[in-house]
């Protein structure tokens, strides 16, 4: 176990060293697939360029395999600050956001290896960083697990059960041109117009919701004006985290007419996602951080991931476990500490094992 930790720990550290934003996984997508090939997993690049390597053990008489799935994602946003060690931790983006329980499912995987009448499946997905999830909704066609844990940082002691929703606009605001001495508005104050009544919408529904994760949260994601001396353009981009009780379609109409004569493109629409915490994934989860010597809790996450696309569609037991601080996602000081990373493939190995131990229960 121990060669095998340290290769995992190689193998995050790799993966992390090669650039792989949304749509640019290829070279990091092969680089895992050639870890897990040898590592004993059949693994291969599918046809949407995600990662796939799985452990099918013997079967167990007549009974068919079940199957866990192992979803994390290979994409990381853009912006790559220097890939280095201090001090016990590894620097780099992808280190938390989720390279690193990308690795720490391989690496567990591995150490448990092929269980009889099982299917481990480890998929390192891409594009989850954008709003295409295309990675995810490419596996949520091709297989039907029985389990399934979400590869995402939520520090080792703790599993997460639900991500909100998410809706976001990109706003349109043309005038003509006028002398900045007059009386019209310009294109830029018709914009911030818009962006109150949006926070006073918000503001109302949001009343009597005083939990962050019952709550809509309205985000002023960009904004810029350009002219031509004849038009002047004023556009913003515009991101809504939607709490289990709205949805896209509902948050459109309680906004509907905030920009009056603006053009208004809505995308990356997604349902918030809650899962039981009554399951067999949740109580291995459990075990396993407790027999690791920590206290587990859980933890309703206000982004998006995974989860929000593949749950709806599997409707298996589901959670979100692994190593890192999501605090630190996306930022230059983007790092995870080889004994978190450590800690975090330990749990998963002896939740795996645990998942695995019998073939024919849930």
């Amino acid at each position: 176990m121990n060669e095998l930790l340290s290769e995992g720990l190689g193998l995050l550290e790799s993966l992390v060293a090669i650039p792989s934003p949304s749509g640019l996984e290829a070279e990091a997508a092969h680089h895992l697939v050639a870890w897990m090939a040898g590592h004993g997993f059949d693994a291969t690049v599918d046809a949407c360029g995600n990662a796939i390597g799985i452990l099918e053990g013997p079967p167990a008489g007549a009974v068919s395999w079940r199957e866990v799935v192992l979803l994390g994602h290979i994409d990381t946003v853009n912006g790559f600050p220097p890939v280095e060690w201090r001090e016990g931790k590894l620097y780099g983006r992808g280190a938390v956001d989720a390279k690193g329980p990308l690795a720490a499912f391989a690496t567990a995987a591995a150490i448990v290896g092929r269980r009889g009448g099982w299917r481990i499946v480890v998929a390192g997905a891409v594009e989850e960083e954008s709003a295409s999830s295309k990675g995810a909704r490419w596996i949520a066609r091709q297989r039907r697990p029985d389990q399934v844990i979400i590869g995402e940082p939520t520090k080792w002691q703790r599993i997460a059960l639900g991500y909100k929703g998410r809706l976001l606009a990109e706003v349109t605001m043309t005038r003509p041109m006028a002398h900045r001495a007059g009386p019209e508005n310009t294109a830029a104050e018709v914009a911030v117009a818009a962006w109150n009544t949006v926070c006073e919408r918000v503001e109302t529904l949001n009343a009597g919701r005083n939990r962050v994760w019952d709550r809509v949260q309205a985000n002023l994601r960009s904004i810029c004006t350009t002219d031509d001396g004849l038009f002047e353009v004023a556009q913003m981009a515009l991101g809504y985290r939607l709490p289990c009780d709205i949805s896209p379609d509902h948050l459109k109409s309680v906004l509907e007419g905030f920009a009056d004569g603006a053009s208004v493109e809505y995308r990356g629409e997604e349902i918030a996602y809650r899962a039981d915490k009554n399951t067999r994934v949740v109580r291995a989860l459990l075990s396993a951080v407790r027999s690791a010597g920590g206290t587990p809790s859980f933890v309703l996450k206000t982004g998006t991931s995974d989860m929000n696309v593949v749950g709806p569609i599997w409707r298996c037991p589901i959670a979100v476990y692994g190593p890192g601080d999501s605090s630190l996602d996306h930022t230059p000081q983007e790092h995870i500490s080889a004994e978190e990373w450590h800690k975090g493939v330990e749990v998963l190995a002896d939740a795996l094992q645990r998942l695995t131990d019998t073939p024919q229960s849930m």
